[in-house]
């Protein structure tokens, strides 16, 4: 996905000279970023770290490389290193999930009984296994699967080569399957879901 008709960089640019242009960045980008840190750390941290990132974006947007990144990965990669800074907070989320299999983020996703207890079921296996992964495998992961950004997004988000972002992505996939062996097909067909073709 590039940057939305009416040139988030040209906005960006124009921040620089006119601050108040930034706020209708703000307003496009803001609800994805929230929802991204929302699913990583919950609803408690997800304000702070938002309002975080778009301060830092703020604050640094002279330096943003309109040539080099979209306006999305470099959001995401601001959103991932505050998210780096609340990773405690993240590890004990997953950690309480795998414990208890109760999610209480994806309570407002999972409308039917059924959908909940098969998601619960497949939870617990799963955050435990995404607690255990390293933070750059779990940023790369999630990125791609809650973001849905791209590989090359990604690599701009996180400032590393698509090389690596496909490695971490294999390498986190491949302990998911190992955790899903647990879940079930349900479990099985949501890591499926993005693999690219």
């Amino acid at each position: 996905m590039t940057d939305l008709a009416g040139g988030d960089a040209e906005l960006i640019a124009a921040s620089v000279e006119d601050p108040e242009r930034f706020a209708v960045l703000f307003d496009r980008h803001a609800p994805a970023i929230h929802q991204y840190v929302t699913r990583r750390l919950g609803r408690d941290a997800a304000d702070d770290v938002t309002a975080e990132t778009f301060l830092t974006a703020f604050r640094i947007r002279a330096r943003f490389d309109a040539a080099r990144a979209g306006v999305r990965p470099w959001l995401y990669g601001i959103a991932a290193k505050e998210i780096g800074r609340h990773r405690r907070q993240e590890v004990k989320a997953l950690k309480l999930l795998a414990r208890t299999g109760h999610d209480p983020i994806a309570d407002s996703w999972t409308d039917s009984a059924d959908d909940r207890l098969a998601a619960e079921a497949a939870a617990r296996p799963l955050a435990e296994t995404l607690a255990r992964l390293s933070a750059g495998d779990r940023h790369v992961l999630l990125l791609f699967a809650w973001a849905d950004l791209s590989y090359q997004e990604i690599a701009e988000a996180l400032d590393i080569p698509v090389g690596t972002v496909r490695s971490r992505l294999n390498r986190a996939r491949r302990k998911l399957r190992r955790a899903a062996g647990a879940g079930g097909p349900l479990v099985e067909a949501r890591i499926h879901e993005g693999d690219p073709a």
